[in-house]
């Protein structure tokens, strides 16, 4: 069955196309289609064979691109044909019945005449308006579900991909993504492919999804590692952790605390990492700068997707994290970030900008971007007013509103949150959707929080998970 991420290359010849794809398959992609027609043969024969071993490490498929004797002369997987190359059964004649071959269509009479001619697998396209090539068609959504309809062979979407046009796609039937610039262009092409590569857990049995969560205990269960589990066990994914330092607290406050040393927290690392794996990363408290630039050492090294919690500072106000590892925080941790989400006063703490407006928020979080965070969602709850997040999604930006909760129990929101957008994005959610669906759970648990112990309780994780479970999910 052909599913999952299929990478097409570009144009570059040069080392740095081995590079990205090795890149790309670190992140997950299944398939490379490699497209070559204008290099020397020579030189192509020399890039397709690396890129076959390539694939053959990472346990890939190799398609080539309109030269059906190029893939036969170095035993690739297949071959991709478009409406004006050749007939499937003459590039059958050459590559032999074991071989795949995919045919690029356009509407539900070609795909299935493609089936008819013997195709493997379909690409249909362009899905979404795409710059990639002068010639396209533009079929839709409707058009791939039409045709997921009529035919039983695995279908490729393709064309202008996103990842949240891309979970569309999937929604409507396609068994596999391709992907070009979406990865290609990308400056980190690992992490881009690792987004796309997460949508296929969608429809995956529970436990859904594998987060790993980094963090400090906290013994009264509201907020750190506690918090986390809670959060993406209760929304339906496994919960794997690594814990970086000890509390003594509660309701009230925390009482002491006691740093795990670094060589046991990557200890744990390698133990959860070299055999369970995981899909996302989220960190919390890492208590001092060794633990910071160890733990951001690991994320850039294994390329994983890392939400990142920045727990810089108290709801006292105190701060948690020495210079060093407030300076390690910026220089290692937050350049390895998929998504940062400070609130207002670790926004502070990180920019030396204040936020007081929405305007501002925004201004403080290109800052952040700035500082090497792909993505950031800065949380607005210390203002007045509804609870506004602001979201910076590459260069988009979005505002996202709640209502405000009259309640004192807070505790472990920031945590809850960020544990619940990593638990959604391993489950198959694009970021987008995933950032919406994290807020309208914290919401959830905020207003249904009840009071336990004599301070400042926790948010109500349980309820807010039964509840949004049965909600159905909201249309864009």
């Amino acid at each position: 069955m052909l599913s999952g991420l299929y990478l097409i290359t570009d144009n570059n010849s040069d080392n740095n196309l081995l590079t990205k794809v090795e890149a790309a398959l670190t992140g997950g992609a299944k398939i490379v289609q490699y497209r070559a027609k204008d290099v020397n043969p020579d030189q192509r024969r020399d890039i397709a064979t690396q890129l076959l071993n390539l694939c053959r490490r990472y346990g890939a498929l190799l398609i080539i691109n309109d030269l059906p004797e190029l893939a036969h002369e170095i035993d690739a997987d297949g071959v991709h044909l478009g409406q004006d190359d050749m007939p499937a059964v003459q590039a059958r004649q050459i590559l032999g019945r074991d071989k795949l071959i995919g045919i690029s269509t356009h509407s539900v009479e070609q795909a299935l005449k493609a089936e008819a001619q013997g195709a493997d697998y379909i690409a249909i396209g362009s899905i979404f308006p795409t710059s990639s090539k002068d010639d396209t068609t533009l079929v839709g959504l409707n058009t791939l579900s039409k045709v997921r309809k009529a035919v039983r062979i695995p279908l490729v979407a393709i064309g202008g991909m996103t990842p949240e046009g891309a979970f569309d796609a999937i929604e409507s039937g396609a068994d596999s993504i391709a992907v070009l610039s979406g990865i290609m262009a990308d400056s980190d092409p690992a992490r881009a492919a690792k987004e796309y590569s997460l949508l296929f857990n969608r429809h995956n049995t529970s436990p859904n999804g594998r987060v790993l969560t980094i963090a400090g205990s906290d013994s009264g269960g509201g907020a750190g590692i506690q918090a986390d589990i809670k959060t993406i066990t209760l929304l339906g994914s496994y919960a794997s952790s690594v814990l970086t330092a000890l509390t003594a607290q509660n309701t009230l406050g925390v009482v002491d605390t006691y740093s795990v040393h670094t060589d046991f927290v990557l200890k744990q690392l390698d133990a959860v990492l070299d055999d369970i794996g995981t899909d996302t990363v989220k960190t919390g408290m890492l208590s001092w700068g060794g633990i910071v630039s160890r733990v951001a050492r690991v994320i850039e090294e294994r390329s994983l997707l890392a939400v990142v919690d920045p727990v810089m500072i108290a709801k006292g106000g105190e701060s948690l994290l020495d210079k060093e590892a407030h300076d390690s925080l910026i220089s290692r941790l937050v350049p390895q970030s998929y998504l940062l989400t400070p609130n207002l006063p670790e926004v502070e703490a990180l920019t030396g900008i204040e936020p007081r407006t929405v305007d501002e928020m925004i201004e403080a979080g290109r800052n952040l971007q700035e500082l090497g965070a792909r993505n950031v969602l800065i949380k607005g709850g210390h203002l007045n007013g509804d609870a506004t997040d602001v979201f910076l999604h590459g260069n988009e930006e979005y505002q996202l509103s709640s209502p405000r909760f009259d309640t004192i129990n807070t505790h472990g929101t920031g945590c809850t949150l960020s544990a619940a957008i990593a638990t959604f994005l391993a489950q198959g959610y694009p970021l987008k959707r995933a950032v919406e669906r994290g807020k309208r759970f914290i919401s959830l648990a905020i207003e249904n929080a009840v009071q336990i112990g004599r301070g400042h309780g926790p948010v109500n994780h349980i309820h807010a998970a039964m509840q949004l479970l049965h909600e159905k999910l909201p249309k864009d």
